[in-house]
């Protein structure tokens, strides 16, 4: 095993999960892979994320757009690693259940909440503060979640946005990143890994 294995800091029950979706990932590519898109970051994007939740003590982290939980995986080791904890919504039921039985799979899903339902109506109800949000849902709903999180998040979170890059860059997109980029005490950059993602950090 390399210096640069991936699986030296992870377990061998998380380690085995995430190689059960890579396995998936790649039968989609190939045409087939289930009823249900995997559409998730990929392995770089998943250990960037998990490296920036894990710089955080204790982070109440938020995911938006659960999907089949792969980026969950890595959000939930940075919370067991650190003592935080990851609320992750998601607005298919079945997806959301897979993702849950994924987790339970890699030992994490006592480290997740999983909420299901439309994420602007869940946002209106959850007070955080969040520490850490990755936003990898529908891209027109990328402002609005921006929005609807600005007044929830805590001194020096950071946020990060998917498919930035590839993917199909959207009004949506732009809008959002215009957004971050304009807002005081928010300092940004767009990263080439995976799809793309723009890291932000707060410090109003």
């Amino acid at each position: 095993m390399s210096s640069t294995d991936p699986r030296l800091d992870m377990d061998d029950a998380m380690w085995r999960t995430l190689n059960l979706y890579h396995q998936r990932i790649d039968a989609e590519r190939q045409g087939s892979g289930g009823p249900h898109r995997h559409m998730a970051v990929g392995p770089a994007a998943g250990r960037l994320i998990n490296l920036l939740a894990s710089s955080l003590d204790a982070p109440q982290i938020l995911e938006l757009g659960t999907s089949l939980g792969y980026s969950t995986i890595w959000l939930a080791d940075a919370a067991r690693a650190t003592g935080g904890k990851v609320i992750t919504m998601e607005l298919e039921t079945e997806k959301s259940a897979l993702a849950k039985e994924m987790a339970e799979k890699a030992g994490l899903a006592d480290w997740v909440d999983y909420q299901v339902g439309d994420a602007l109506k869940l946002l209106d109800i959850l007070d955080g503060p969040f520490d850490f949000v990755l936003i990898d849902h529908w891209k027109d709903l990328y402002l609005p979640s921006f929005e609807a999180l600005l007044g929830k998040l805590a001194p020096g979170a950071i946020l990060v946005a998917d498919n930035m890059i590839r993917g199909g860059r959207s009004g949506g997109q732009t809008a959002y990143a215009a957004a971050v980029r304009a807002t005081p005490g928010m300092t940004s950059v767009l990263l080439p890994v995976g799809s793309g993602l723009e890291v932000s950090r707060y410090e109003p």
